[in-house]
């Protein structure tokens, strides 16, 4: 059976949780729609984080940003669902979510959502 896209975050306990190390991790492919014209948005998502007890597993995360491909999402409120979504699953120190979106109609979009444990 083919891979099919995803929402499900798998995660692995972090193998260094006693020192602050930072994971960047990079999607140059990610595709959402526009919910206003239906047209297709491409963007490059960069997810910077501190892991705490728990990582993100890669193929899991890969399959999660393939979700989003045919779903109708704002630029600024699918970072935000990113966000939350990796903070639910690992609950990491920091992280940083850039997404870097293609231009349209003359205007290109980077947004960041950042989240910090208290």
């Amino acid at each position: 059976m083919p891979t099919q896209p995803s929402k499900q975050l798998d995660v692995f306990p972090n193998p260094h949780p006693y020192r602050d190390y930072e994971i960047e991790l990079t999607c140059p492919e990610f595709t959402c729609v526009c919910p206003m014209t239906g047209q297709p948005d491409f963007a490059t998502f960069t997810i910077t984080y501190v892991p705490d007890r728990k990582c993100v597993e890669l193929k899991s995360l890969k399959l999660y940003l393939w979700s989003f491909r045919e779903e109708g999402h704002f630029h600024e409120d699918v970072t935000n669902i990113v966000l939350n979504d990796i903070v639910g699953a690992i609950s990491p120190r920091r992280i940083t979510i850039t997404g870097e979106f293609n231009v349209r109609g003359g205007i290109r979009t980077v947004v960041r959502a950042s989240h910090t444990k208290e």
